[in-house]
């Protein structure tokens, strides 16, 4: 079985367990990022062990390939000495070692063929890793948001919301009411001058200081013996004199 198809039963188990019990999304994806990080170790850990066992095999099969080259120099020392006998069983040994040694080395072809796959799988699974890792942040804000437009429009839709504002207008009547009930004291009563008075008052001042000051000067010239000078309303009042 290979990783992708192992992280992929493990992964619908846990989402199927969370979709079952109703669990949030960002739990979801920091779940399937768990699961991939946890994958990508333990494949690195099996390809450490099969990096180890082709080592292995891969120093038996020199070993076997010395053992070919040393019956082979046996096999022609017995030649050249006549003893074909001799000759021969070392190259019974001989072949019995090349035997061993090819099917050591079909061995590690079936391991490094294993690792080049575990190698393809862990860059893509580290690719994805990568992926899932960037979308993470996306995903738990676009979760976040929805779940606040989520509680603004259950808010906003909320028949208690439309009750708690009919009550604001209720309470707002029942002020307006005992304002109303205030401001009835203040009918009918008498107010002070208003600014159109004041300003008229003042003018009304202003004029008979005036009309003062001059009856004061007039009575002084009497005294002294000047002449008083007639003011237009003095020889107004002159004339009227005469004329009675």
């Amino acid at each position: 079985m290979g990783i992708f198809s192992r992280l992929a039963d493990i992964v619908n188990s846990n989402l199927n367990a969370i979709l079952a019990s109703a669990e949030d999304p960002e739990k979801m994806i920091r779940l399937i990022i768990q699961e991939m990080e946890d994958t990508l170790v333990e494949v690195r850990s099996q390809a450490v062990r099969t990096i180890a066992e082709r080592k292995q095999l891969e120093r038996r099969a020199r070993t076997l390939l010395q053992e070919e080259d040393e019956w082979q120099r046996k096999a022609e020392l017995a030649l050249s000495r006549d003893r074909e006998d001799l000759a021969k069983g070392a190259l019974a040994a001989r072949h019995a070692v090349v035997q061993s040694r090819e099917s050591l080395e079909r061995q590690i072809a079936q391991v490094s063929e294993g690792l080049e796959n575990q190698n393809d799988d862990i860059a893509k699974l580290q690719s994805k890793l990568a992926d899932a890792k960037s979308r993470e942040k996306s995903l738990a804000m676009r979760h976040r948001t929805a779940q606040g437009r989520l509680k603004t429009r259950e808010t906003l839709y909320d028949g208690r919301m439309e009750n708690a504002f009919s009550r604001f207008e209720q309470v707002e009547r029942a002020l307006d009411e005992l304002e109303g009930k205030a401001e009835v004291y203040d009918l009918g009563r008498r107010k002070g001058p208003s600014l159109r008075d004041e300003l008229a008052s003042l003018e009304s001042d202003v004029a008979v200081e005036d009309e003062l000051a001059a009856l004061k000067r007039r009575l002084a010239d009497r005294r002294s013996g000047v002449p008083a000078t007639r003011t237009p309303e003095s020889e107004t009042h002159g004339l009227d004199n005469d004329e009675a």
